[in-house]
């Protein structure tokens, strides 16, 4: 059905027969404190250690490749949210969880134990290999929890989530390193994630699996394996699941494995290391060698390779980790490209708005980063009002007109005049947080809404993994561009973080070299934001091209929600 059937399930519309009784709220919010827990340790996860670097290269060394203690856990979600995503789509959502929390966990106290720069870029590695799972598969619960038209609750929680990190990450992470020791950044995740792996445990219980002869796939409808039924046929099944729970926990019904199930090992490793390879290139080029370099060209030509090498490998597997219908589904294609390009421009606030604050505008560390978090305030917001809008013109145009206003407000950014005053990119970032909320949210829920619970896994985690490899390409491209344009300005090679370590110290500068070099930053961030308004056009051209008018929202028992 589609997104404009009048059935409750396919509109998401409010009805008595769709809403969840007191008892079956009651036995969620265990489990979404959980996923707030895990989704906060990932949130967390940047923030708090970017506050704590100088501290951690004054005591472990290793200036020139502290970098790595980013890039290196950058890496490791993102090649491995593929991974996940099938993974849970074949052994269930909780063992993923629960395995990834504690590979997390695992990887933060090593990190807290390391004795060089080295380790410590190892044990980051371990835990972005937690981190993959942390990011994929509680957005994938959340979906399997909620039917579609409360689905906006949980993910503004969540994204709710990464705001309140974004404030308190750099707080939290200079008073640990400044008061106590920078191994306490690490340490700090051990109690919160293991209350979180105690509440998934106790209260996330999937039923158990029954297997039938010849692989088929047992209580299915077609090739699905789905159960379609009526909101009171399913709370009579749902309280017979619930006297097999223990605490009562909810129940996410999923689809029967075959009776033998393939992991496509080849094909997973196969996508680690292009991914891999990619990565590196993209985080590194133009900052560890030049782009045009004989390392850069080599990771280039590798990861082309080795993607080439995937597609064959992934053609011929019998259960592939990405498989061919990701791709050739126009929904999830159209939301795979508008997600990537979202990523791309959200580098342009996200890094470069800071500099602009401090260079430009001679803010100090914290005031830029109150100006930078406006858009936190806005985003969960919008994104909880969301199926508001959705619900009466659909996810297609709610998406438009989203990426259309921040399209608008990209292009404006501009036009502020120099050297302005600080609330005028605070309140375009409000705006544009406003914006975004309304495209992307409506976006993951209705591809989310389209598919069976044995295919959410895959589909939620191809969106995240295009988002992820959006914000590695957009760092490179953008940090071209700023360079490019600096170099222009001022001639020479053209070199941003230098250029903004110079304005931290302008008495050592004339006031007209200050305002020039001020100018010259102003210039260069002018022109990234132009770049990020262009990745917004290509997320509309996107929607507009490939998107259906209505997107296929399956009916609620074919999504196989919650009970």
């Amino acid at each position: 059905m589609t997104e404009s059937s009048p059935t409750p399930a396919g509109t998401a519309g409010p009805t008595a027969s769709t809403a969840p009784d007191a008892g079956q709220a009651s036995r969620r919010r265990p489990v979404v404190l959980a996923l707030m827990l895990a989704m906060g340790l990932a949130a967390l996860d940047g923030t708090i250690v970017s506050t704590a670097v100088p501290q951690i290269v004054g005591d472990l060394g290793g200036l020139s490749v502290f970098s790595w203690l980013f890039s290196g856990y950058l890496l490791a979600v993102t090649v491995t949210l593929p991974v996940y995503g099938k993974l849970s789509d074949t052994f269930g959502r909780k063992p993923v969880l629960i395995a990834g929390t504690v590979l997390f966990l695992v990887g933060s106290l090593l990190c807290a134990a390391a004795w060089d720069m080295a380790s410590l870029i190892a044990f980051r590695v371990v835990q972005g290999l937690g981190g993959g799972a942390l990011q994929g598969t509680v957005q994938t619960i959340a979906a399997d929890l909620y039917p579609l038209k409360e689905r906006p609750r949980i993910q503004a929680r969540l994204s709710s989530v990464w705001a309140a990190s974004s404030v308190a990450g750099p707080a939290a992470g200079g008073l640990l390193a400044g008061y106590a020791d920078w191994r306490w950044i690490f340490l700090i995740n051990l109690p919160v994630g293991l209350l979180a792996l105690w509440l998934i445990h106790r209260h996330l219980v999937e039923p158990a699996r029954r297997e039938q002869a010849g692989g088929e796939q047992a209580g299915g409808e077609g090739a699905r394996g789905e159960q379609a039924c009526g909101e009171q046929a399913c709370g009579e099944q749902a309280r017979g699941e619930q006297a097999r729970t223990r605490a009562g926990g909810p129940v996410l019904k999923r689809a029967e494995p075959r009776a033998r199930v393939r992991i496509d090992w080849a094909g997973a490793l196969a996508i680690f290391a292009t991914g891999a390879l990619l990565l590196t290139a993209l985080v590194q080029g133009g900052v560890a060698w030049p782009w045009l370099s004989a390392p850069s060209l080599g990771l280039l030509g590798g990861a082309a390779a080795l993607g080439a090498l995937t597609v064959v490998i992934e053609r011929r597997a019998a259960e592939p980790i990405i498989p061919g219908w990701v791709w050739r589904r126009r929904t999830i294609a159209a939301v795979n490209l508008s997600l990537g390009a979202l990523g791309l421009l959200m580098v342009a606030p996200t890094v470069f708005l800071p500099t602009y604050a401090q260079s430009v505008l001679g803010l100090g560390p914290i005031a830029a980063g109150f100006v930078l978090s406006a858009w936190t305030l806005s985003w969960p917001i919008t994104a909880a009002l969301s199926n508001r809008v959705y619900t009466r013109i659909g996810f297609r145009l709610t998406a438009v007109l989203g990426i259309s206003l921040a399209l608008v407000l990209l292009l404006a950014f501009p036009f502020l005049p120099f050297p302005g005053e600080p609330w005028q990119p605070a309140l375009l970032m409000l705006l544009l947080g406003g914006a975004l909320g309304l495209f992307q949210l409506p976006l993951i829920v209705g591809v989310q809404s389209t598919v069976p619970y044995e295919e959410r896994g895959t589909t939620t985690a191809s969106v995240l993994f295009c988002r992820q490899v959006g914000q590695s390409l957009g760092a490179a491209l953008f940090g071209a561009v700023a360079n490019g344009v600096l170099a222009a300005r001022l001639g020479g090679t053209g070199d941003l973080d230098a250029l903004a370590r110079s304005l931290d110290d302008p008495g050592s500068l004339t006031a007209e070299a200050t305002d020039h070099l001020r100018r010259a930053v102003d210039a260069a961030v002018d022109y990234v934001y132009l770049g990020a308004a262009a990745a917004a056009a290509l997320a509309l051209l996107a929607l507009l091209t490939l998107a259906p008018r209505r997107f296929p929202v399956l009916d609620e028992g074919d999504r196989r929600g919650p009970e």
